[in-house]
């Protein structure tokens, strides 16, 4: 039972960390579109 325990938690922290290296990329890219289009101000 230990055995499958650990093996779940592995399981669980790729997932976790997956999921959160993805928002970092997502969060990367938005910047960088952001330098390259830089959004319009509304008062000119």
């Amino acid at each position: 039972m230990t055995e499958n325990l650990m093996l779940a938690l592995q399981i669980l922290g790729l997932g976790w960390g997956g999921i959160f290296l993805v928002m970092f990329i997502i969060y990367l890219v938005s910047l960088g579109l952001a330098r390259i289009f830089p959004p319009e101000q509304a008062g000119e």
